[in-house]
């Protein structure tokens, strides 16, 4: 038998999620039946849309039960293995987070390749879900030209760092925000043009508009609120929306108050578009194809925010919501 901890939902939580609303239990992991395999973690991830599935309600992604192990992604080694195709020492991911160690049958893991220029971490984040959310909603929902402006919210961010970059790549102008100057200064290190601290800027519309006199043409938005009123404001006709997430919203205990200025959607032209990641799975290949290519080439970096320990998994996870994390935020087991 092997010993594995895992952190369960103790209680739902009403607005921002805190320690009581997390407990660690340790389990016993049988050894692996046919077709089955026995993995033990090594990275697992945490993301803004986890704070969705602790409400218990109806989406895209059934809810979190209390007292029952949290679900997310997860990179580890395959320790006994009773499946074709999987052996021990392979490097897979899966769904299963939040854990040290667990038993799947072989059809809800992916055997990853190793790349020597790439550590096995970044399948969580520039070449997994938040790249490939970044690369298809930019590219299939914003459609960046040569010569456009591409506003980019929490540009600092595993999804919006990928945003601006491959904006950049695609001969773009770029205007992101971030929660700090230390982010700010990341971001202009990575080509991004006029990077701006919300926190500190005063009007974040006058901002915009200093940064970006003649508007904009695409926005992708990972915040929503005022982030996303200043974009509609300064908006130009027939500007391409990519709706990946509003974390400002996501704590919120009463609805919050829409865009004021709305309206514009309208004389604009506007096109709006919320997507999930999972639209775009087929893109997969691709993505791979033209991320490791940018990485090997230099033209993209990444940074990643790492914790270490399964028990410190809640605070990673909190810390997306006051600004704790550059880039990807990772818990290393």
């Amino acid at each position: 038998m092997t010993v594995s901890r895992e952190i369960r939902l103790k209680s739902r939580p009403v607005g921002t999620p805190g320690p009581d609303n997390f407990e660690v239990a340790s389990v016993e992991v049988k050894s692996p039946g046919a077709g089955e395999v026995l993995v033990r973690n090594t990275w697992m991830s945490v993301d803004p849309y986890m704070r969705g599935r602790m409400y218990d309600r109806a989406s895209y992604v059934p809810p979190f039960q209390i007292g029952e192990a949290l679900q997310g992604g997860a990179i580890g080694e395959v320790v006994e293995s009773g499946a074709e195709g999987f052996a021990k020492g392979d490097l897979v991911s899966s769904m299963f987070g939040w854990r040290e160690a667990f038993v799947a049958p072989a059809s809800a893991l992916e055997k990853l390749p190793r790349h020597a220029s790439v550590p096995d971490q970044a399948f969580l984040g520039v070449l997994g879900m938040p790249g490939l959310t970044a690369y298809s909603g930019l590219l299939e929902i914003g459609q960046p030209k040569a010569g456009e402006t591409v506003f980019v919210s929490g540009g600092a961010g595993a999804v919006g760092s990928v945003v601006a970059q491959i904006a950049k790549l695609k001969g773009c102008t770029v205007v992101a925000t971030a929660g700090s100057d230390a982010k700010c200064d990341w971001l202009r290190s990575v080509g991004v043009d006029h990077a701006i601290n919300y926190k500190t800027c005063g009007s974040l519309l006058d901002a915009v508009r200093t940064a970006v006199p003649k508007g904009i043409d695409v926005y992708f938005d990972n915040v929503g609120g005022e982030h996303l009123e200043v974009a509609i404001e300064v908006a130009r006709p027939f500007a391409r929306f990519a709706e990946c997430g509003m974390i400002s919203g996501y704590n919120d205990v009463a609805p919050s108050v829409g865009p004021r200025n709305i309206i514009q959607v309208v004389g604009k032209s506007l096109r709006i578009r919320g997507f999930i990641v999972i639209e775009f799975a087929g893109l997969r290949p691709q993505f791979l194809a033209d991320m490791t290519g940018w990485l090997a080439e230099g033209k993209l970096k990444w940074e990643e925010t790492v914790m270490d320990g399964v028990e410190n998994a809640p605070a990673a996870f909190t810390g997306l919501f006051s600004g704790g994390n550059t880039g990807k935020m990772l818990v290393k087991l």
